[in-house]
């Protein structure tokens, strides 16, 4: 997380809801041979204390959990290179911004019996951002093709105890020149989708 406290004023209620909208992060956990990451799409509570997912049974995260371990899902949102010019500033430098929200927690392997339930609310979740096509359901799959690709992977959950943000939006400069640099972000298209930070960048309160 950005040190900067301007940069990360957002409630835990606000880095809660971006990181369930997200639903798709970089896990991180240590390991003797150090640290062990690995990309997963996640579902999150409404209260942001449960987090869930599932790993390939061959990942070596999978494998270091016959016990509990502390551990952190880094969720990224967009961001976006700043050119000083953008900002009808004299005398600045180039930045980049970002949003980016941490849970962190106690991980664990969950019993295997919980795996269909979490690969239903996984994708119930994201089919219903595709609406109005008709949602995709397990039950569409031959059940016994089903059962096979599910012995492959393992179903894991996250006790999430603390969640932080930073939303690195410019919020150090005036609001013109912050708004100056969305328009040079929404343009020049230099980042992972910049069109949101953009927006983001010109959603700030105040200066």
């Amino acid at each position: 997380m950005h040190p900067n406290p301007i940069y990360r004023k957002a409630t835990r209620e606000q880095n809660i809801a971006f990181a369930r909208e997200r639903a798709f992060g970089v896990l991180a956990v240590n390991a003797a041979g150090g640290p062990l990451i690995s990309h997963v799409p996640f579902s999150l509570g409404k209260d942001g204390s449960l987090l869930e997912a599932h790993l390939v049974r061959s990942n070596p995260i999978a494998r270091l959990l016959e016990e509990p371990v502390e551990a952190v899902m880094a969720v990224p949102g967009g961001d976006a290179y700043i050119s000083p010019d953008w900002y009808g500033m004299d005398d600045q430098v180039p930045t980049w911004n970002y949003v980016a929200v941490h849970l962190r927690g106690t991980l664990r392997r969950l019993d295997d019996d919980a795996l269909p339930g979490i690969l239903d609310q996984l994708s119930a979740d994201f089919e219903s951002r595709l609406l109005p096509k008709k949602p995709w359901a397990t039950a569409k799959m031959d059940q016994e093709i089903y059962a096979r690709m599910r012995r492959q992977i393992v179903p894991i959950a996250m006790d999430v105890k603390e969640t932080d943000g930073t939303w690195k939006l410019g919020q150090n400069k005036p609001a013109a020149a912050r708004k100056g640099a969305a328009v040079g972000v929404k343009e020049a298209c230099v980042g992972l989708e910049t069109g949101r930070i953009a927006t983001l960048m010109q959603q700030v309160e105040g200066d």
